[in-house]
């Protein structure tokens, strides 16, 4: 695991394999960014000609790696760039973000590495740090011993002394998110062979006993006394039965609740409607809501917010099987509402259901869900941006700019009320779908059958963002991103600081 420190802003006094600086693009060429001081004045005030001259544009993404001049204590220098700039002249949070995560995946196999970036407020170092964090991520997990480098062991990041202490802090947090990002992604990358329900279900509970919060797990046998007929009708065509997870975090000064629920289906084969070949692969990911969810709730207890945060982690297998659910059964949900199953590879709904109604039986003063529910959003939205719906179009819009806060890319979307009725059954109070375009809108509409009156509800479908299969880019790697995290850390902060407004009902 890569470590952040915060040290003396002198970054060509600090002894390192690595120095990285920043640039930035100018019509007269590359221009080194703020924080490369010490670096330009050891190349005798020719870095910037050098670097023009070896090709380098300052362009957001670009590296270049330098053999660093005997006044450095560094081996090598290592130009990242952070594109173009405001009048100005000072780069974005996310152009520094994205930038350190870009040097750290470029100092793969390096020891200690100096971030000589523009950090001169603590949220330049927040962003540096958690850059440095989620750009360090690999999944080794199943990797033979030596096989690969490992990720860069520590990044400093320079703070001048009168701002030490806030940039600490800021790098504290930084950490605590980035931290929390990359346990969601080992658990999106777990194969589903060995990550389970039940081994899930254990997960949580580990977490919970090391950082002190309440976790109840609900087997098999306490779903069906209490009638959890979503979660058992998913699970049952698999011989690995399923589990319901609260885990909460309350803090001693909190008045303000927040209820998280993740879609937690570990491997989903789409049932009886099974998927088409090409479409399994990658279906470990399904869980990458209840990942989410998991890890903003440690998040938050980690960072101490003075807010209550409870996840509700509806986990199961979606096999097909001789017990399997089938096209056309009613299934008799949480609470009471019956659902027809036309389709068992809508069972993200199903689970996600269930766990509604439970949650909202708490009162929280927000309810937000999260899900790799439906390809449609993927398609509409496509890799990179997760959909936000809502029957109240002010929360909706509170998310999605929480979202924007968090550096993560969301977008609002509808909710429109012509599309209800393609969810009627004729023999069920609501089929689990409907109509086929718009199906990302129609998914929503089910579950907001499930929310309570009054209770202020987004649901966010990750499906486009959730699992990447390109090469990495900025902060983004292979496989399990983390989606949603940040996002739902920074809506507990806003329900922290009281500024998650209570919006009227949407009925």
């Amino acid at each position: 695991m890569t470590i952040l420190a915060v040290a003396d802003p002198i970054a060509g006094a600090l002894p390192a394999d690595c120095v990285v600086i920043g640039v930035v693009t100018s019509p007269g060429g590359p221009v080194p960014a703020p924080g490369a001081e010490a670096v330009s004045e050891a190349f005798g005030g020719r870095l910037a000609a050098t670097l023009g001259c070896l090709g380098m544009t300052g362009a957001e993404g670009e590296t270049l790696k330098l053999p660093a001049p005997a006044d450095l204590k560094a081996e090598t220098v290592l130009a990242v760039g952070l594109g173009e700039t405001a009048d100005d002249g000072v780069p974005t949070t996310e152009a520094l973000r994205r930038a350190a995560a870009v040097a750290a995946r470029a100092l793969t196999g390096t020891g200690r590495a100096v971030l000589a970036l523009p950090v001169a407020t603590a949220e330049a170092a927040e962003a540096v740090a958690l850059g440095g964090l989620l750009g360090s991520y690999a999944f080794t997990a199943f990797r033979t011993p030596g096989d690969r480098e490992a990720p860069v062991g520590e990044l400093v990041i320079p703070a001048a002394e009168q701002a030490r202490d806030d940039i600490a802090a800021a790098v504290r947090r930084g950490t605590v998110i980035g931290e929390e990002t990359n346990r969601a992604r080992d658990l999106v990358n777990m194969p589903a062979n060995h990550l389970t329900p039940e081994t899930f279900a254990a997960t949580v509970t580990t977490a919970g006993e090391e950082y002190g919060l309440d976790v109840e797990v609900f087997d098999e046998r306490a779903l069906a006394e209490q009638s959890f007929g979503g979660i058992l009708g998913v699970g049952q065509g698999s011989v690995r039965p399923p589990r319901l997870v609260r885990i909460a975090y309350r803090h001693p000064d909190a008045r303000t609740t927040l209820a998280l629920v993740g879609k937690g289906i570990t491997y989903d084969s789409g049932g009886i409607s099974l998927k088409p070949v090409g479409f399994n692969e990658i279906m470990k990911r399904d869980m990458s809501g209840a990942a989410a969810v998991l890890a903003a709730v440690v998040a938050a207890a980690r960072l101490g917010l003075r807010v209550g945060v409870t996840g509700w982690l509806p986990l199961a297998e979606n096999m097909p099987s001789g017990s399997a659910t089938k096209p056309g059964d009613v299934l008799r949900m949480y609470g009471g509402k019956t659902v027809e199953v036309v389709n068992t590879d809508a069972e993200g709904r199903l689970v996600l259901a269930d766990a509604l109604v439970r949650a909202g039986e708490e009162e929280p003063d927000a309810l937000v869900d999260v899900a790799t529910l439906t390809a449609a959003m993927k398609m509409a939205l496509g890799h990179r941006v997760f959909g936000v719906m809502s029957g109240d179009d002010a929360f909706r819009d509170q998310v999605v700019d929480a979202a924007g806060r968090a550096g993560e890319e969301a977008w609002p979307m509808p909710l429109p009320g012509h599309l209800r009725e393609s969810l009627d059954s004729p023999v069920a109070d609501i089929a689990n779908t409907g109509e086929r375009m718009g199906g990302g809108l129609v998914a929503g509409l089910f579950l907001k059958e499930f929310v309570p009156d009054g209770v202020p509800w987004a649901h966010l479908d990750i499906a486009g963002p959730a699992f990447h299969e390109g090469a990495p880019y900025g902060c983004t790697p292979r496989g399990g991103t983390g989606s949603a995290v940040r996002t739902l850390v920074r809506l507990a902060e806003d329900a922290a600081a009281g500024t998650l407004d209570r919006p009227g009902t949407y009925r």
